[in-house]
């Protein structure tokens, strides 16, 4: 087999210059109304609409590249999206139900969790091709996130009490890692050296020691914990609780829960503003999403968007 993942292959995407990119863009799936709404995180307000058909569901922004990758159901599709014009420009066939999509940190690669056929698809950004698909343990997997040096990927499933690790060298399965019922959101530190998984089922949140891949810590954070984004700052990690319609702030220093921001009803991913000061939560039964200010912690606005919001972008 080839191995073409951490070459150093000529990424055409990347030599676009950066201020060519669009900026301060929030972008949300609407798995309900098969579209994706974009919003301005300058006024949090609406300002175009993307249709996909289908079932959107996972979306990412990749490093120095204007693309918007997402995910629909429809087909087993991978759709590239320039967010400068919102126009879909390309789409790729993966594996069986896609559902969330993940960026390398280097911006090479797209990997996305098929939970029907229980595989991680990776694409490369430059040559828009599917290189390769590694299979999981786990049933029905939701999240697959690499870690921050690019080496491993750690990946939850529905319907598995377990996060799968992958040696994205070898391009195999090395280990699984009990967690707790229905693992769904993952997050790593900036150093890579914890990651956060959060336990649906369990109303859980998981720390996980990279160096041992061994358990190092549970939190209570509300009920039924879904969605994770860190901070870049590294000191915050959100956490959404479906059952709770908040999103918990959790201090990954002493590992406590310092802060708890209202949302609308069903929160799930998230995603936070280019410069930091905001927190974005799709709140799928509020056809909404949620605005949560960093500073203070607390809520600002729900910004009316399509159906059943999924996941959200922000560049």
């Amino acid at each position: 087999m080839k191995r073409y993942f951490l070459s150093a292959s000529l990424c055409l995407i990347g030599a676009i210059s950066q201020h060519a990119f669009a900026a301060n863009q929030v972008f949300v799936t609407n798995e309900g109304s098969g579209d994706i709404s974009v919003i301005d995180s300058k006024t949090d307000a609406v300002v175009g609409n993307i249709k996909t058909g289908g079932k959107p569901r996972g979306i990412a922004l990749c490093k120095n590249n204007p693309l918007l990758y997402v995910s629909n159901q429809e087909g087993s599709q991978l759709q590239a999206i320039d967010t400068r014009t919102l126009a879909v420009t390309q789409t790729l066939t993966l594996g069986d139900s896609p559902e969330a999509v993940y960026c390398s940190p280097d911006g090479q690669w797209i990997a996305v969790a098929n939970e029907g056929s229980n595989s991680v698809s990776f694409v490369s950004t430059a040559r828009w091709k599917l290189e390769f698909s590694i299979p999981v343990h786990g049933k029905n997997p939701e999240h697959a996130v690499f870690s921050p040096d690019g080496k491993r990927m750690l990946v939850s499933a529905e319907e598995a009490d377990q996060v799968d690790v992958l040696d994205l060298q070898t391009h195999q399965q090395i280990a699984s890692i009990r967690v707790g019922n229905r693992p769904r959101g993952i997050a790593f530190s900036p150093d890579g050296n914890t990651a956060y998984v959060a336990v649906e089922t369990d109303s859980l949140l998981v720390a996980i020691d990279m160096q041992q891949l061994k358990v190092k810590g549970t939190l209570a954070v509300g009920a039924r914990t879904n969605g994770l984004v860190m901070h870049p700052n590294g000191k915050w990690l959100f956490a959404s609780n479906g059952g709770d319609a908040d999103v918990a702030v959790v201090d990954t220093q002493s590992f406590t829960v310092i802060a708890k921001a209202a949302v609308g009803q069903r929160p799930w991913n998230m995603a936070i503003s280019a410069d930091g000061q905001k927190v974005y939560a799709a709140a799928g039964r509020s056809h909404a999403l949620s605005v949560i200010d960093v500073a203070t912690f607390k809520p600002l606005k729900n910004i009316p968007v399509g159906r059943l919001p999924w996941g959200a972008a922000a560049n």
